[in-house]
């Protein structure tokens, strides 16, 4: 299968006003030349990056509102989207997270969490792959999930259950596929250096976090190479490789103790 070829296409971005989301997004402007379809909940910064990559690179940028803990956003977003049948490629980014004692964690907070995490990237991804399989229909979809998806990740809980979801998701979808144009790519980052990590709940693991745009030059790499499923960063690589030989319950105790220590230095400030 041939990389795609992204010039002149359309590919959709979530989660595109922040983060890791802005930042593919702009690299896929700026060294792709690839038109954008950016969405988020904040109309202001998406307006924002619009303004920008259209003026510095001459692409076009559509932009659309949505909440995508929202069915009918989602819904919305993929009709928009698809609409005429010039979208290329999509990049399922959109996600939220929760570091903190799960007794903690809000009812509401964690059902927008979970609505947003799996609810919404399965609704898009389902009707995503019933546009990419008809004959001949070329493009490729990547879902952003984490490394916090392949073992528990105490005190974030419900964070690392959504994105064990995802990942499973997508990499069984992957060779569900008929269309041999088409790819699913998971990309399991591990913690990035962004505005959802700034806060002093990470202070003591920002030494881990890898540069935006780091994260996002490997993603869009995965993404072109159609790559199954792929983690950034040569440690990130060969840690996933030792410890799937190590029990999943000491890798969770340890995991627990430095996330832990982490809050406490937060809550004492």
């Amino acid at each position: 299968m041939k990389n795609l070829q992204l010039k002149n296409r359309w590919v959709l971005v979530t989660g595109a006003s922040s983060g890791l989301g802005q930042e593919m997004a702009r690299q896929l402007a700026y060294k792709h030349q690839a038109n954008l379809i950016i969405t988020a909940r904040r109309a202001d910064k998406l307006e924002q990056l619009k303004a920008e990559l259209e003026k510095e690179t001459g692409i076009q940028v559509k932009v659309i509102v949505a909440d995508l803990s929202l069915i009918e956003d989602a819904d919305r977003l993929i009709a928009e989207s698809t609409a005429g049948g010039s979208l290329y490629g999509a990049i399922l980014n959109a996600g939220v997270t929760y570091f903190g004692r799960h007794t903690q964690l809000p009812w509401d907070t964690f059902n927008s969490l979970l609505q947003t995490n799996v609810v919404g990237v399965v609704r898009m991804t389902n009707a995503l792959v019933k546009y990419f399989e008809q004959p001949e229909k070329e493009g490729g979809l990547m879902i952003v999930s984490s490394m916090a998806g392949f073992f528990p990740v105490p005190y974030q809980a419900a964070y690392s259950a959504t994105k064990a979801f995802i990942t499973a998701f997508g990499s069984a979808l992957h060779y569900e596929l008929t269309n041999p144009k088409f790819s699913i790519t998971v990309y399991a980052p591990g913690g990035i250096a962004t505005e959802m990590t700034e806060n002093d709940k990470f202070g003591a693991l920002r030494s881990w976090l890898m540069p935006v745009k780091q994260a996002a030059t490997e993603g869009l790499h995965a993404f072109i190479a159609r790559k199954y499923n792929y983690v950034p960063g040569a440690l990130n690589r060969l840690g996933n490789v030792f410890m799937n030989f190590l029990p999943k319950k000491f890798i969770a105790g340890k995991m627990s103790k430095i996330y832990l220590d982490s809050l406490l230095k937060a809550e004492q400030h």
